[in-house]
């Protein structure tokens, strides 16, 4: 990877990722997590504090960015939950099948190359009964923002680290072999071509 990947774009995307509309979004979704979980894009861990310690066993953090890893482990070193990474892109998870309670993916689907495969691996590695949690922004139910989003994405990608403005995250899990189950949705604070939101809870079918 380039140097603007490894060492710059780990910290503007923890920037992005830690506002407060952002942060009131993971407080929704990551308590919900519960025994052995696997997190999608653990990025630089700002998920950690909101797990709720007494629900999870472990926490496999799948990341393929060293620089993200680098950036993450002082927060995982301080954190009392046990926490082991995997160095791989969203598409190669190298867990068994029916191996974990959870699955937790928050704005990550935006960027992982090939969505739909990755939330197929997702999905083989749940456990009968076991959740996908997602918090994910994407594409804007107002043809205007929508118009904006696709003339902006291409650009906004290439600075971005390959995140998309644009994607049909509910889509993408149905297409994938979920059924969505709890399904919410609004604008948060922010500029509108990035700040609407989709979260809630996925089971395999």
């Amino acid at each position: 990877m380039s140097f603007y990947d490894e060492r710059v774009l780990p910290h503007v995307i923890n920037f992005a990722c830690s506002t407060k509309p952002v942060r009131k979004q993971r407080e929704k979704i990551v308590p919900l997590a519960e025994g052995d979980v696997l997190e999608i894009g653990f990025g630089s861990g700002l998920n950690l504090p909101y797990y709720d310690a007494q629900k999870v066993r472990k926490i496999w953090g799948l990341e393929p960015s060293e620089g993200m890893r680098r950036k993450a482990q002082p927060m995982v070193d301080a954190s009392s939950l046990d926490v082991e990474f995997i160095d791989l892109p969203g598409e190669s998870i190298p867990l068994e099948d029916d191996s974990v309670d959870t699955v937790l993916v928050t704005y990550a689907l935006c960027t992982i190359p090939d969505a739909i495969t990755a939330l197929e691996g997702m999905r083989r590695v749940l456990k009968p009964g076991g959740s996908l949690l997602f918090c994910e922004h994407g594409i804007a139910p107002d043809e205007g923002v929508r118009r904006w989003q696709h003339r902006l994405n291409p650009a906004w990608g290439r600075i971005a680290g390959g995140c998309n403005m644009n994607r049909d995250i509910p889509d993408l899990i149905t297409q994938a072999g979920f059924k969505i189950t709890a399904d919410e949705r609004m604008y948060v604070p922010g500029a509108k071509i990035l700040s609407f939101n989709y979260w809630g809870r996925a089971k395999a079918v």
